[in-house]
């Protein structure tokens, strides 16, 4: 079985390593003529518009971030509107930005390099203002478009493997990545953001729903084809990255499921050509399960541990730094209730954005301690098996923070306090580590997530890698979110793979970063931004 034959995981990742050879070897230009349209467009398809006016949960985007679970006790059934608010602050457009070219839709999840390549769809039961089906959410004309009608959800069962949280669920989205509208200036590398940007939107996904008090959970096991074959996609230039459970009804579970028969809408062409990536297309290949048996194997496999991140110890033995951090771990600064801000989590979703820019200015420990507190713990997903279990290691790279000295620090997510690994000022390091980019030496913080892949592999195969980066990516999105809930900023970045790892090391020995995040004071005037 191709997904048991670690391998190949191990040939991708190595061969999509940044380096600086890398990049000098790389000479990849730009196509600006053959860039794809960054949405899907279907042809002769009748759109259903979707209200135009968003609720409001009063929740306060901290609270939202910081719930793992909604507790499932009652029956808890989205409505249209309900449906419509999730989506739009997931995907959807949330400002228009003026650049020399024109205006740029920016939307409600960071995306690498704005191409917003991620799409969404909805398979859910009869709702009170919406029939059953199968269908695509339009994020240009906030609109969802029927491709079957009927409640298929017998098969999104079916395909998981009998996942509980897909059974009891009314609603459930489905996440897919089209690989050329991100791999037109990533190349090959873009498998890994398909779980980057994925990731980033769901971490608004599972923000949304706790305030609107709807249970979900994130499934990365599912037989593959399946899900392609029912929401009509060909697996090979677009594929189903995700499944997200969305509310909660186990009195209504569907008896049965109409037959999943042949459907290839038509849409529009993307650009004037594609070029394929064949690296991108045996990944997930390499990656995916056959049928239900298998997804359910797969899902068994990560049961037993309740974790594989190294988040508690280091990674070899001996000490944990080489030069001069001090032994005791420094506890987070917890601000008081009456400190947080309460924001609500919609009002902070549409005025996230991506600095471009950071003053080098320092933040307060407090408000890193909030940012750490509230995003950087467990998330609903089926390949971690315990609340507060990580198949990622958060380190930082300090550089500018009001109550905690600058240097290099190993984030203990279990007992709330940062390891220092090294002293000093790493601004240069910082730097250079982001692809000798300035902003992230600029930047107060730099947060990489760390995965020992070889034990992930190892209990889950090849899935196991896009587990690890949607792992550190979710995560990341949370902290998108604090960040923006606290007044400052934040950006995604990309990185000199095994530079990293040996600039952490030898905590971090044997573990290969799979996300990078900076966080500070937003220079002022970035065309809101």
């Amino acid at each position: 079985m191709p997904n048991s034959d670690t391998r190949r995981a191990w040939e991708y990742h190595d061969a999509t390593k940044h380096s600086p050879e890398s990049v000098r070897r790389d000479f990849h230009q730009l196509d600006w003529g053959n860039q794809p349209r960054p949405y899907k467009v279907y042809v002769g398809l009748d759109a259903l518009p979707l209200p135009g006016e968003f609720l409001t949960s009063n929740v306060s985007a901290l609270s939202a971030i910081a719930t793992v679970e909604v507790e499932r006790g009652e029956s808890r059934v989205p409505n249209r509107a309900t449906l419509t608010t999730i989506l739009q602050h997931s995907a959807g457009i949330t400002k228009h930005l003026r650049y020399p070219g024109g205006l740029m839709a920016f939307r409600a999840a960071a995306c690498t390099g704005a191409l917003y390549h991620i799409e969404l769809y909805v398979v859910c039961g009869d709702l009170a203002d919406l029939p059953a089906g199968v269908y695509h959410f339009g994020v240009p004309d906030l609109a969802l478009r029927q491709l079957r009608a009927g409640d298929f959800r017998g098969a999104m069962i079916e395909a998981s493997g009998g996942e509980s949280t897909i059974a009891d669920a009314p609603v459930t989205i489905v996440c897919t990545s089209t690989y050329w509208r991100n791999s037109w200036k990533y190349q090959a590398r873009a498998y890994r953001h398909c779980f980057w940007d994925n990731g980033t939107i769901l971490a608004n996904v599972l923000a949304m729903a706790a305030a609107h008090r709807l249970p979900t959970q994130v499934v990365a096991g599912f037989a593959d084809e399946q899900i392609n074959r029912l929401i009509g996609v060909d697996g090979e230039r677009e594929a189903a990255m995700t499944l997200v459970s969305l509310g909660y009804a186990p009195d209504h579970r569907p008896k049965t499921s109409p037959p999943v028969t042949p459907i290839s809408p038509e849409t529009d062409p993307l650009s004037p050509s594609e070029v394929d990536y064949p690296a991108i297309r045996k990944m997930h290949a390499d990656s995916s399960l056959r049928d239900a048996d298998e997804a359910t194997g797969w899902r068994a496999s990560g049961s037993p541990a309740p974790q594989v991140g190294s988040n508690a110890e280091p990674a070899v033995e001996g000490p944990q730094d080489s030069v001069d951090g001090p032994d005791a771990p420094v506890p987070l600064r917890r601000m008081s209730a009456e400190a947080l801000p309460a924001d609500a989590i919609e009002q902070v979703i549409r005025r996230r954005g991506s600095s471009r820019r950071f003053e080098p200015a320092a933040i307060g420990f407090d408000a890193l301690s909030a940012i750490l507190d509230h995003a950087a713990h467990g998330i609903p997903a089926d390949f971690l098996s315990a609340p507060g279990a990580a198949l990622t290691d958060p380190y930082l790279i300090v550089n500018a923070v009001d109550g905690l000295d600058s240097g290099a620090y190993f984030y203990q997510r279990d007992r709330g306090t940062l390891q220092q690994l090294r002293a000093g000022n790493f601004r240069d390091a910082a730097g250079y580590l982001a692809l000798t980019q300035s902003l992230a030496g600029e930047a107060a913080v730099n947060v990489y997530f760390l995965a020992a892949l070889e034990p992930i592999l190892a209990r889950f195969g090849n899935r196991g890698y896009r587990a690890a980066q949607l792992d550190a990516s979710i995560t990341a999105g949370r902290l998108y979110l604090a960040s923006y809930a606290l007044g400052l900023g934040a950006t995604g970045l990309t990185f000199f793979d095994d530079d990293v790892t040996r600039f952490f090391s030898p905590h971090a020995e044997g573990k290969s970063v799979m996300f990078l995040i900076a966080l500070g004071v937003r220079a002022q005037g970035q065309s809101g931004l």
